[in-house]
């Protein structure tokens, strides 16, 4: 493996110095690199060089670098710290050692071909590393973190938002407002990538009439480079600088823009640093620009014209399509197209309209945009959807574009997300887990089912715990909302007794599409009222999302769940939280009694957030969508009978919005409120049961990257 480590180690440097004493060096190294951020050993460190600046920035680049000598001369004198630096430095070391063994050595030693290249547009990793906006930045990140722990060799490549995705907060009537700070990426942990030379890698790209030069920084995800692009450099036009500052600009042209630099700029920084990947993984079609760049490179290397190219570049390439709903599916006017992709098609000798021809999506439109999802689908052979009913869905929307499939059968397959268990785990239940367990069940399917046979009691303190932890999360986060919008000292007092960590709690958190429906449990609101105030089961909602700022539907549903929660019945009943990121997610799914999930079928691609709770223990209630009809067992969680056919919207949503009454009020409370006589909700803690077993193994990231690395990676380096 010596060759192929070489190429995935890059040199990099820091843009700061770290002044740290000589015996606690090593913490500079582990604080560059994101391993940190599914280490509870390491996370629990940093917090005791300075617990207060840690729960402020949650970034150990930030916090080592604000820490006074004084404090560091403590610390190097306190035996426990030491035995835990030594300790945390001795977990990294073990696992950094490709000569331990990994998940892919073991399984594949004889491998000896270059890394798989993974682009995706965003990449969520840690909170403090803004470069995601929700569920397929979530993904990303949790693919590479898996890509890390099971030993694949792979880089991966995106941009570098200065400002990020916005971040919200809500005005006192309910208003969504944007907010875009700005990243000092010297405080992040995020390195300068260099040339064999020492100075500074970069690249160029043509635009109309203009060069665009690209600067790459390292983000180290365990043993996996993360390079990300970033064009706000001081030699580029200061329009030319803004492109990589926003992730999801509004405006059509910068959104193109945006994805040359990602896809085209992505591949010539592999080829400047001499990465000559094995296959290629186009995570939706965002990056799908890549195929550009590969054309060329294969023209250049002999393919004697643009169809022989197109098969060259095809037989590595395996292209994700997530969403079928059509904002997802990133598509361009012609004329504008045109005027991007004509410097390649000149590096091609073709006519700009033969390379607009790969973004036809051929569904009869006269004059048809480009695409990008249609030219990712037409120069790939390996294609699929994130869910088995996603993969039936976007190959009867998509399947006419894979040709070289074979006749009748699905031509674009199905490889469903799943979510990486370290991340996403609560650490009271972990704790609980490894226990009962042993040490390494969570990477060892057969160990799941073991959950069975951990002590009623022991599991259900463990999720109060949590629940209780999202209680004091809540209530300082609502306080804080609160006196933001100059509430009395009367009713920010009223916070102090805010959510009920007794009550059943139902969460419902994601980007707020319109599809998604998250205003269906508001569709009858005296059937609801009396839901959440009944007086011996009462029932309380905690909800969170985004919506983006050019989608206005999505802001007013935001506003309107606001507004009900501020009313006098519904006042602690329902709680809206603004500014949802990775945090605020991962403190939902671990602290809730049940995730609600109402999309329109068959809208929802996967689902992820229904994965991460039901890890934890948190029962789903949800439309069979996704990953559903997958993860559920009959005893794990319950499904919402939707409706399958109906005249209009309207009535589709009346419909669902009463099954999903029926359920909570026939199944789901009933259930939480039964006790034994030793107050323990007997048959709500087998079903949590249920759902760590059955939904662990089978939906965890690693099992996802092994069915890639099986299924499409290594069929496409034979190929």
């Amino acid at each position: 493996m010596s060759d192929l480590e070489s190429h995935i180690q890059l040199p990099a440097r820091r843009v700061v110095d770290l002044d740290l004493p000589e015996e606690i060096a090593r913490l500079g190294e582990i604080a560059y690199n994101l391993w940190w951020s599914w280490s509870g050993e390491a996370r629990r460190l940093f917090s005791a060089v300075d617990e207060t600046a840690w729960a402020l920035y949650r970034n150990p680049v930030q916090l080592l670098l604000n820490a006074e000598r004084a404090r560091w001369d403590v610390l190097i004198h306190s035996e426990s710290f030491m035995a835990a630096y030594n300790g945390l430095v001795r977990t990294f070391d073990r696992y950094m050692d490709r000569e331990q063994g990994t998940w892919f050595d073991t399984r594949h030693p004889e491998y000896s071909a270059g890394p798989i290249a993974y682009f995706s547009m965003e990449f969520g990793v840690h909170q403090s590393l803004a470069l995601y906006s929700g569920g397929l930045g979530v993904l990303s990140g949790d693919h590479c973190k898996s890509a890390s722990d099971l030993g694949v060799p792979m880089v991966a490549v995106g941009l570098l938002y200065r400002y990020g995705y916005f971040r919200q907060t809500l005005d006192d009537d309910g208003f969504q407002q944007h907010h875009y700070p700005e990243y000092d990426f010297a405080r992040l942990p995020l390195r300068r990538v260099l040339t064999a030379d020492g100075s500074e890698l970069k690249v160029r790209l043509p635009f109309p009439d203009r060069e665009v030069a690209i600067r790459v920084w390292l983000a180290q995800v365990g043993r996996l480079p993360l390079l990300l692009l970033d064009t706000d450099l001081l030699e580029n036009d200061p329009a030319d600088r803004a492109i990589t500052r926003v992730l999801y600009v509004r405006g059509r042209e910068m959104r193109l823009a945006q994805e040359i630099v990602l896809g085209v700029g992505g591949g010539a920084v592999l080829r400047a640093l001499g990465i000559e990947p094995a296959c290629w993984h186009i995570n939706e079609g965002h990056s799908a620009l890549l195929q550009l760049e590969r054309l060329c490179a294969a023209r250049e290397q002999g393919a004697d014209d643009l169809a022989a190219a197109i098969d060259a570049i095809a037989r590595d390439t395996a292209f994700t399509t997530h969403t079928p709903v059509p904002a997802g599916n990133e598509q361009f006017e012609i004329g504008m197209a045109a005027r991007y992709l004509a410097p390649w098609a000149e590096r091609l000798g073709e006519p700009v309209e033969r390379l607009l021809e790969l973004g036809h999506a051929d569904h009869g439109e006269p004059s048809q945009p480009f695409n990008l999802t249609a030219m990712g689908l037409r120069t790939s052979v390996f294609a699929n959807g994130v869910s088995q009913l996603n993969g039936r869905v976007v190959d009867d929307m998509w399947r006419h574009l894979m040709a070289q499939a074979p006749g009748e059968d699905r031509r674009i397959t199905a490889i469903t997300n799943g979510v990486h268990v370290p991340t996403w785990l609560g650490a009271e239940l972990r704790a609980v887990l490894e226990e009962g367990l042993g040490a390494g069940w969570m990477h060892e399917e057969g160990s799941w089912s073991g959950v069975e046979e951990v002590p009623e009691r022991d599991l259900w303190q463990a999720h109060q715990a949590q629940k209780e932890r999202l209680v004091r999360f809540l209530r300082s986060r609502i306080l804080d909302q609160m006196a933001r919008n100059g509430r009395s000292p009367a009713e920010l007092r009223r916070v102090q007794d805010l959510v009920d960590p007794n009550v059943l709690t139902v969460g419902f958190a994601r980007r707020f599409a319109t599809y998604k429906r998250a205003g269906l449990v508001f569709h009858d609101l005296h059937r609801l009222r009396h839901l959440l105030a009944h007086p011996g089961r009462p029932v309380q909602i905690v909800m969170a999302g985004k919506a983006h700022p050019a989608d206005r539907p999505g802001q007013d549903l935001i506003r309107h769940i606001f507004q009900l929660s501020q009313e006098r019945d519904l006042w602690g009943k329902v709680i809206f939280l603004e500014d949802y990121d990775i945090r605020v997610g991962r403190m939902l799914v671990q602290g809730v009694d049940v995730w609600l999930n109402n999309p329109i079928k068959p809208m929802e691609a996967s689902g992820t957030s229904g994965q991460k709770a039901a890890m934890n223990g948190v029962l789903n209630l949800s439309i069979a969508d996704g990953w559903w009809p997958e993860g559920y067992s009959g005893d794990n969680g319950w499904t919402i009978e939707a409706v399958e056919s109906a005249a209009d919207e309207r009535e589709r949503d009346q419909a669902d919005a009463l099954a999903l009454y029926k359920k909570l009020e026939d199944d789901v409370v009933p259930a939480f409120y039964e006790r034994d006589e030793n107050g323990l909700p007997q048959r709500w803690i087998a079903m949590m049961k249920r759902s760590i077993a059955t939904v662990g193994p089978r939906f965890s990231s690693d099992r996802m990257v092994r069915d890639y690395v099986e299924r499409a990676y290594l069929p496409l380096v034979s190929d």
